[in-house]
């Protein structure tokens, strides 16, 4: 199976990028499933619904998101009458929407995708490890699906390292998310886990992580509330990450990074 996930889309520049080079990345890279990270895309702060629906048309299959899922706060009306979107699995019992779920590929094949929230330096929300182990004894590969994703989003590196090595066997990919850089770190774990810390974002990054510069060096040198954030506009880089999977035990084959457009060295998936 041949997956596409994307890095967090940040403001009208990333949609746009987006939008308008999905079309061309799921032909030319005949892309059986397609996964993206949507919790910037509403001016930065969250997303709504109608950006979502956007993003199923131009042909995501699942949208990811994060700490700025409730943003924009009509989502909370709306999330339970969306399966495409997920908002973090570890959040407690109770909350609105879903964090994991079973969709199907464009041939039909079952893919179990499953987004949780790190707890280092961020909202200390349920257990990330416990949240996956259930999902993945729930849908074990070579069984239920053939392909299993999980979105960590998370501000700590090692808290990422340790979910890929948590799932090594078990998941088909574990990609981090929420830093905004890419990192260079792509690999297949020892037990055939494809894994990579930070996919990167969709977004202008002549900026600090995809918003306009000006607010946030002041908010660091000057410790003052300042006007609220907002973001680049400029010219975004599409970073993603493709993942290959093999059909006999959904476990990895090749990952390689994606990024086309903007400021950053181009890359491409052999």
């Amino acid at each position: 199976m041949r997956i596409l996930c994307f890095g967090d889309v940040v403001g009208r520049s990333g949609r746009d990028a987006v939008l308008g080079a999905l079309p061309r990345l799921r032909a030319e890279l005949e892309l059986d499933f397609v996964l993206l990270n949507g919790e910037n895309a509403a001016a930065g702060f969250g997303i709504t619904d109608k950006i979502c629906k956007s993003f199923y048309q131009s042909g995501v299959d699942v949208i990811t998101t994060g700490n700025h899922v409730w943003d924009q706060r009509e989502l909370i009306g709306t999330i339970d009458a969306d399966p495409r979107i997920l908002r973090p699995h570890n959040f407690p019992p109770g909350t609105p929407g879903r964090g994991a779920g079973v969709y199907a590929a464009a041939d039909g094949r079952k893919v179990l995708v499953v987004n949780v929230m790190g707890r280092l330096f961020m909202d200390p929300l349920d257990d990330p490890f416990a949240a996956v182990e259930r999902e993945l004894d729930r849908y074990p590969l070579r069984g239920a699906v053939a392909a299993s994703i999980v979105d960590m989003h998370a501000e700590a590196t090692s808290e990422k390292m340790a979910m890929g090595h948590f799932c090594d066997g078990r998941a088909s990919a574990v990609v981090g998310t929420h830093s905004h850089v890419p990192t260079a770190d792509g690999q297949i774990l020892s037990k055939g886990t494809a894994y990579l810390t930070d996919i990167g974002m969709c977004g202008d990054y002549d900026s600090v992580i995809g918003m306009k510069k000006t607010q946030p060096i002041l908010r660091f040198t000057r410790k003052l509330p300042t006007d609220r954030l907002e973001p680049a506009d400029g010219e975004a880089t599409v970073c993603a990450v493709f993942i290959e999977t093999d059909d006999a035990t959904g476990l990895a084959r090749r990952i390689a990074p994606l990024r086309m457009g903007g400021r950053l060295s181009p890359a491409w998936p052999a």
